[in-house]
């Protein structure tokens, strides 16, 4: 996976908080190092707060199919950083930028097409802890979006995380698999699917459906990828790491790693094979509506 040397990155859709103090957030709120919330505290939030809408998973995303996107990247408005392709071809962080860049301006083409406008989120680069709008989070947490303020959140140490703790073999389309998810969290915030679905808990739940739908938007965005003007191309081997980082954080996985035993009565995000089929269905199909979870998984 290569980025073009010309795109024009846009690092105002990325908020950098590595190693500083206190920020400013939406709403006047201090964001301070730490993370009081921690883990389990984050996801009892998140769950319980986020994932009660009614309504099936598909049907809005239905609206976003069989649509034309510029290929065109946006125009940078900050351009003192990561301004260019060739930048992202050379640093981690710059990557970052370009992923979320052409991530953004696929999921804005497909809204504008379908007569609605995509609001940017931010993702936010931290180290250790910070505040966001849905409470103190640690880097233990992982990477998450936020609904309160439309952020995701990130410690890029996560991704060193991501082959030492997992056994993922990581690679650069591994990245980029796990922001897409992240924005299809926000996409799903939008189109006010988050968190809807048959309900219950575990393997069949309202939250494991959610996140499915998530990793097959992130494959949606794979398919349309080098359309957004940003990525030269997206190879087998890009995909191969993207569903090997997915089957790397299935609930099944994890919980074979670090409990001994497998409990799908506790699932939160999915099996590893459920996670990878619906990455290659977004990716296989490109299109949002073909991300109905809400049928048996």
């Amino acid at each position: 996976m290569r980025f073009r040397k010309g795109a024009r990155l846009d690092p105002s859709q990325v908020e950098d908080r590595r190693g500083g103090g206190g920020m400013a957030l939406p709403g006047g709120g201090i964001a301070v190092g730490g993370g009081g919330l921690g883990v389990a505290g984050l996801v009892i939030y998140l769950l319980v707060t986020l994932l009660t809408n009614g309504g099936g998973l598909s049907g809005p995303l239905s609206n976003l199919d069989d649509r034309s996107i510029g290929t065109q990247p946006p125009t940078s408005v900050a351009p003192e950083d990561c301004t260019s392709g060739a930048t992202a071809n050379q640093r981690e962080d710059c990557r970052i930028v370009g992923y979320v860049n052409s991530i953004q301006a696929y999921w804005s083409g497909q809204f504008r097409a379908a007569g609605r406008t995509y609001p940017i989120s931010k993702t936010v680069f931290f180290t250790g802890g910070t505040s966001t709008g849905c409470g103190a989070a640690t880097s233990d947490v992982g990477p998450f979006y936020c609904p309160v303020d439309k952020h995701v959140y990130i410690d890029l140490d996560f991704f060193d995380e991501l082959r030492s703790r997992f056994g993922a073999t990581g690679g650069p389309f591994a990245q980029a698999y796990v922001l897409a998810h992240e924005y299809g969290h926000h996409v799903q915030d939008e189109l006010g699917a988050l968190g809807g679905g048959s309900g219950g808990a575990g393997a069949q739940g309202r939250s494991v459906r959610t996140e499915l739908q998530a990793d097959c938007l992130a494959g949606v965005w794979a398919d349309h990828a080098v359309q957004t003007g940003y990525l030269v191309d997206v190879t087998q081997a890009d995909i191969a790491d993207g569903l090997n980082a997915a089957a790397a954080v299935g609930d099944d996985r994890i919980q074979r790693q670090t409990q001994g035993r497998i409990d799908p009565d506790t699932w939160t995000h999915g099996s590893s094979a459920q996670r990878q089929h619906w990455f290659t269905v977004g990716y296989g199909q490109g299109k949002p509506a073909a991300c109905d979870t809400s049928g048996k998984l």
